[in-house]
Order: structure tokens, then C-alpha cells, then sequence
């Protein structure tokens, strides 16, 4: 036996068919027939060209490369280090859900493009203006435009992290930079990058770790023990964060991380 569930997308489906047909029942004898749009979804058939079906698979691909696009531009540029941290200066000051996610990924987007911007600069002069005027091809371009990208994740990534990955891909000791491809090099940065952003998210904790400690043991000294001491020690980080002027510190230290 099938049983079907119920969802606000089915009901809705079967209120459009039911209306449908009712239109359609309650029409006059001589009435056109209701115009219904053919749609057709098709990407070729047995005897089509196969130099057609391939540009058609290379559109498929290009399209599935294409949403996972920022993802991948997210894995290779400052991107982590900076969101990581500034997730680490929200739960440390324990203010919950401020300042709010949007704030936080917009800020780190911007601070992206300010300390990525004489790569990108270099991307677009080296690859994509040639590319674009014509004067080097797809796979020219993207040899090139990747240059820049790995000279800045080489200056960033631990030769630990680089010799860990390394290893596991069973590949021979390079002699040189050029000799690690990017499977290779992509993720021992993101590793890098993390083990960067939790070190300086363990220099801002230590002070906001402090306060707290300071707080509880005052309460406990005066008998307040069912008082929370995170609604006393709250204000106190927020009044210390503004005092040391927190944001220009926090930002000053990350966009110097990385030169």
C-alpha cells in the first residue's frame, strides 16, 4: 500500500489541478481549449553530434563549477582566518547573537577584499584581461590567474601542514613550490589559517576569561551564589572591549597577520 503524505506542497499542487480541471469543465462548447505552455527539457538525442553533447556536458559542468564558485574563492583567500575570529570576539564577550551573523560575514567580505586586493589586482592584469582581449587561452589563464592565489597560500601555510598533505598524497619530495599542486596546497592553507585564527582567538579570550573569574569570585564572597555571574561580568566586558577601542585592535592585528 502507498501512502501519501500531506505537505503545503502537495495540497497546493492538487489545489492547481482541481481548479485546472474545473476551468477547463466549465468552459463553453465552443470555446478554445485553454492554452497549456510546453515545456521541455532535453539535452540531445542518441544521434546528435557528439561535438554538441560534449560542449553540452562542458555548460553542465561549467554551471555545477559555478555554485560552488564562493565556496571555493571563500577556501582560498582570508576569508577563514578573519570570520573565525571575529566568531571568536562574539563568544567571548557572550553577547549572544550580537553583533548578528550578517554583520559578522559582511565585515569579514569587506576586510576579504582589502587585504586580497593586490592579488585579485594581479588575477585580473595577468589572466583575465589577456583572457578576455583574447590573447591566451582558458587553460593559459587559469595556469596563470592561479599564481598569484598560491603565492599568497604559500606565504601563509605552515611547511608542516604542507609536508603533512604531502605525505598522504604518497608523492615524491618536491624540490620546489611549483611541484605541489593545488590539492595539495588548498588544504594544508585552510589547516594553517585555522590553527592561526584559534591562536589569536586564544589571546582575546584571556581577558574577557579573566573578568569572569574576577566577577564569580566576588559573588561567591558575598553569598550570591544563585546570581549568574554572566549578567555582572557582561557590561564589564562590553565596558572594557569600548575603553581599548576592541574593533580597531582586533582588525589592525588581522590585516597585519597577513603581511
Amino acid at each position: 500500500m502507498i501512502r501519501w503524505k500531506l505537505s503545503i506542497g502537495n495540497i497546493s499542487i492538487l489545489v492547481l489541478i482541481i481548479a485546472l480541471l474545473i476551468t477547463l469543465s466549465a468552459a463553453p462548447a465552443g470555446a478554445e481549449p485553454l492554452p497549456i505552455p510546453n515545456v521541455n527539457l532535453q539535452i540531445g538525442g542518441p544521434d546528435e553530434n557528439p561535438d554538441s553533447i560534449s560542449s553540452t556536458l562542458q555548460i553542465i559542468i561549467l554551471l555545477t563549477i559555478l555554485t560552488l564558485a564562493p565556496a571555493i574563492v571563500v577556501m582560498v583567500t582570508s576569508f577563514t582566518r578573519i570570520i573565525v575570529v571575529l566568531a571568536f570576539i562574539r563568544t567571548s564577550l557572550a553577547t549572544q547573537q550580537m553583533p548578528p551573523n550578517q554583520i559578522l560575514i559582511g565585515l569579514a567580505l569587506f576586510l576579504t577584499f582589502f587585504v586580497m586586493a593586490p592579488t585579485f589586482q594581479q588575477v585580473n592584469e595577468q589572466a583575465i584581461q589577456p583572457y578576455l582581449q583574447g590573447e591566451i587561452t582558458q587553460d593559459k589563464a587559469f595556469a596563470t590567474g592561479m599564481k598569484p592565489l598560491r603565492t599568497f597560500m604559500f606565504k601563509q601555510t605552515r611547511e608542516k601542514d604542507l609536508a603533512l598533505f604531502v605525505k598522504m598524497a604518497k608523492m615524491e619530495r618536491p624540490r620546489s613550490f611549483a611541484d605541489i599542486p593545488n590539492y595539495v596546497l588548498i588544504p594544508s592553507f585552510i589547516i594553517s589559517e585555522l590553527k592561526t585564527a584559534f591562536q589569536i582567538g586564544f589571546v582575546i579570550f584571556v581577558p574577557f576569561l579573566v573578568i569572569d573569574m574576577v566577577v564569580a569570585s566576588a559573588l561567591m564572597s558575598m553569598g550570591m551564589m544563585m546570581l549568574p555571574p554572566m549578567m555582572i561580568s557582561l557590561p564589564f566586558k562590553i565596558l572594557l572591549f569600548v575603553l581599548v577601542d576592541g574593533w580597531n585592535l582586533v582588525i589592525q592585528s588581522l590585516i597585519l597577520s597577513f603581511r
